[in-house]
């Protein structure tokens, strides 16, 4: 339960700087000497090997190159995330921070000049009764010769301007410049005047000194600067009609309105970013029913088509070039680049990691030395360091480094028919050995997100202890176009339960699982929909787990007035009660017959843990067959490595008991 800006113990200290001791050349494991998979099933490894955090993550290099930022996760002698630099010249390791992911939690982190970074931290409070996160920069030397780090945005200095100077903003970290010619300032986006109406700020990251570049006004909820770091864009947002506006700063002055649309039913469009020509802006605009992108001429007002993809939603942020200052590509599907140096930079690397899936995560600003972070889904995330003069690429360190290659299976992508003919996307993963096999089905979280290839560390373990898994895109997964995504409002329960109840079926009808061997597991939507299969189909599933999960709606949209988007949460979810109960486990817990195992984070600030509570104590009531576990200090992403394990321990004895392997 702290953040510790000093050095870590010794015994930490040589655990972390073993991978730097010699860069490994990549050809050293190449595919030519790597081990080749096998189809014989060998024992499956312990749950902890999927259960472990990340041993490394999100390494970022600073301007020069010559330094490299990144967390390290340590489970001996203590839980620790470790936020550290290490100088490639020099070989010295620096230690800036370490948290042990209770109370405090390092959310991200950025370079902002050479020799000095600023990094995110998100803490859990309370506004009021209500138990919310909230957030704060810090910057400090990528030595930590300096002073402890500094909170970056001293509010203090403006609550004189707030309309009340009590209130402290509850996001200081929304940072929507970084100012790289300028390196002692970002622009800083935080509602200090008026609750919900940010303000753009230039803050000085050496001292806190805090200058207003534009106040926050007509319902402006987001701001976008161009690359020329002028305040061009204001987003607004109408929180009780759902009504936004995309608004132009005009050069003489006053504001133009480009787009307008109702966010909770219509189409709209979405500016993401400027060019390196300020009237250039890209936004995301609907081609039929599919996101694409689109480039918007401010002077012509004609707009042009970047990028399409088939069958899909164009999603992600603009990846722009630290050298030229222009957008070269999208992160979607990965990463997509029109600038041709990038293009054929991919292409290297995609014939020289073959059979991986390779992304560019971090450049110096000459763009000479970069990061490029590769996995297939057999493979967990490795990262490597490249120089483009040498024409090297070096390995730097693996995230899961006890998963060989040949343990785990691929992923297939699969389409299956629901029962109105609706045609829904699905991961498959099969075990090694010949089926049919128990079977989890495992329907995701938001439910606005989606499933994708790549490593997944919930499946690998499924899948090493022999079940298949099946991972559907139900309707309301984002991803899939307008209509598709519109389909969940006030459908949770309802159509997006049948695409899962149809989704096992078509497990059975094609062979891959059989009628009494099979559970269903997720977390968070994913745990509602586990939950409420017991419900909707009590004869269908052996099992079913549940972290994080949703059992009451009506609770939802009561909790959701203490918040400014409360219509929009009933736009999505309902707000007629009797409907809602109709549509929550917790009000139809008496016909369940199916075991359940419940896990909740004690401080989930996401899906509060009275949605278990209250679902543990209706099942002990009714003598139902359940188990809840309610884990310290835990939040809605297991972020916590002692509560990640506990909750594989748990899920590994109940799908021992109720799911048959032989």
């Amino acid at each position: 339960m702290r953040c510790c800006f000093l050095p870590c113990a010794n015994s930490v200290i040589s655990t972390v700087v073993l991978f730097f001791i010699g860069l490994i050349s990549f050809s050293a494991i190449s595919s030519e000497s790597a081990t080749e998979p096998t189809e014989s099933v060998s024992a499956p490894l312990p749950y902890t090997v999927f259960s472990s955090l990340p041993a490394y993550r999100t390494p970022a290099l600073s301007p020069k190159g010559d330094k490299i930022a990144f967390v390290k996760n340590i489970n001996e002698p203590d839980e620790l995330s470790v936020f550290a630099t290490y100088d490639l010249t020099t070989h010295k390791m620096h230690y800036l921070i370490h948290s042990d992911n209770e109370k405090v939690k390092i959310n991200w982190y950025r370079w902002v000049n050479n020799e000095r970074l600023v990094l995110s931290a998100r803490y859990e409070s309370r506004r009021g009764n209500t138990r919310v996160y909230d957030t704060r920069l810090l910057a400090m030397d990528y030595d930590a010769q300096g002073e402890s780090p500094l909170t970056v945005l001293d509010w203090r200095r403006l609550k004189r301007r707030a309309a009340d100077p009590s209130r402290v903003p509850q996001f200081q970290d929304n940072v929507v410049d970084w100012l790289p010619d300028d390196p002692d300032h970002i622009l800083m986006s935080v509602d200090v005047e008026t609750f919900a109406l940010p303000s753009v700020y230039k803050v000085n990251i050496n001292n806190g000194k805090t200058s207003r570049i534009e106040r926050g006004k007509r319902s402006i909820r987001e701001w976008i600067i161009d690359r020329q770091h002028n305040v061009r864009i204001g987003i607004t947002l109408d929180y009780e009609s759902g009504e936004r506006h995309v608004l132009l700063k005009k050069e003489e002055g006053g504001w133009r309105t480009l787009f307008s649309y109702n966010a909770m039913n219509e189409k709209g469009e979405e500016p993401i970013g400027f060019g390196l020509d300020p009237n250039i802006l890209y936004y995301r605009g609907y081609k039929g029913d599919y996101k694409a992108l689109y480039t918007l001429d401010l002077t012509t007002n004609e707009s042009t088509e970047i990028l399409a993809d088939e069958g899909y939603d164009v999603n992600g942020s603009l990846i722009y070039s630290a050298m030229t200052n222009d957008a070269i590509g999208i992160r979607h599907d990965g990463r997509h680049y029109w600038d041709e140096r990038y293009v054929a930079l991919q292409n290297g690397l995609d014939e020289a990691l073959v059979d991986y899936d390779n992304t560019l995560v971090s450049f110096s600003r000459d763009e000479k030395t970069y990061i490029v972070y590769s996995e297939s889904d057999t493979m967990p995330g490795a990262y490597f360091i490249g120089n483009r003069d040498k024409g090297s690429l070096d390995f730097l360190f693996e995230q899961y480094p006890q998963i060989e290659e040949g343990m785990l299976t691929e992923h297939e992508l699969v389409s299956y028919t629901a029962r109105d003919d609706t045609k829904i996307e699905a991961y498959l993963t099969l075990p090694k050995g010949e089926g049919p096999f128990p079977t989890i089905i495992h329907p995701h979280g938001g439910p606005g997100a989606r499933d994708f290839s790549g490593f997944d560390y919930w499946t690998s373990y499924f899948t090493n202890k022999g079940y298949a898994v099946l991972r559907p895109n139900f309707r309301g997964s984002q991803g899939y176009g307008f209509d598709f995504a519109q389909s969940q409002m006030k459908s949770w329960g309802l159509s997006m339960q049948d695409d899962i109840t149809d989704a096992a079926k078509w497990m059975v009808e094609q062979g891959y699982s059989t009628e009494d061997n099979m559970c269903i597991v997720g977390a968070s939507y994913g745990g509602y929909a586990a939950l409420m299969a017991t419900v909707k189909t009590p004869e269908l599933f052996q099992c079913a787990v549940s972290f994080a999960g949703v059992s009451s709606l009506k609770h939802i949209v009561i909790h959701a007035r203490r918040f400014v988007n409360s219509d929009l949460v009933k736009e999505q979810i309902g707000d007629d009660f009797d409907d809602l109960k109709a549509r929550s486990p917790y009000y139809n817990a008496k016909g369940i017959t199916t075991p359940i195992l419940m896990l909740h984070g004690e401080e989930d600030r996401v899906v509060r843990p009275m949605q278990s509570r209250y679902m543990a104590d209706e099942l002990d009531d009714l003598d139902k067959t359940f188990k809840y576990v309610e884990l310290d200090s835990g939040d809605h992403y297991l972020s916590i490595q002692g509560n990640r394990h506990r909750f594989f321990a748990e899920m590994d004895a109940f799908l021992d008991k109720y799911l048959k392997t032989e």
